[in-house]
């Protein structure tokens, strides 16, 4: 099953609310700003028939503007609310809380602080030359003017391979 993303973060959902809306008041400014001009030039006598006729029509095209702004306005909240009765995936359950029991999750254990003198001590100490390094894994540090033990080197103590 494909996963579509949220509608929160659709791109032509809220592109489609956008234009709706930025149609809308494109429509609005037309049909005012033409109405009003024609009711200033018919008020005061110099309407001409350019003014009358076609004023009508651009105010006609406005309204048409509003129309198709509110229908895109009406389709944004039909897909917001189809989107809500899209099936969803059911949350997992890993393990059911006990709401009955009362012991409270178990305390962390208490560490006492190391004293003073351990925290000044160096944590590793060199190896002494004469002792012999045994290596419990292959990944063993040792300083640079020692040579690395036959366990870290990948070589075997023995011929035999």
């Amino acid at each position: 099953m494909p996963t579509r993303p949220r509608l929160i973060s659709s791109i032509p959902f809220w592109g489609l609310l956008v234009v709706s809306l930025a149609t809308i008041a494109g429509g609005w400014y037309i049909t005012t700003d033409k109405l009003g001009s024609m009711t200033t030039t018919l008020t005061d006598g110099s309407a001409t028939g350019v003014d009358v006729y076609v004023g009508q029509s651009i105010a006609q095209l406005g309204s048409i503007l509003i129309g198709a702004g509110i229908i895109g306005v009406l389709l944004t909240l039909a897909v917001a609310a189809l989107s809500t009765l899209r099936p969803h995936p059911p949350v997992e359950v890993v393990e059911p809380i006990d709401w009955n029991s009362e012991a409270e999750t178990a305390a962390e254990p208490q560490v006492a602080p190391a004293p003073a003198a351990a925290a000044a001590a160096p944590a590793v100490a060199a190896p002494a030359a004469d002792e012999s390094v045994q290596a419990e894994s292959p990944d063993i540090e040792v300083p640079s003017d020692r040579p690395a033990p036959s366990a870290a080197s990948g070589e075997r103590p023995d011929a035999t391979r």
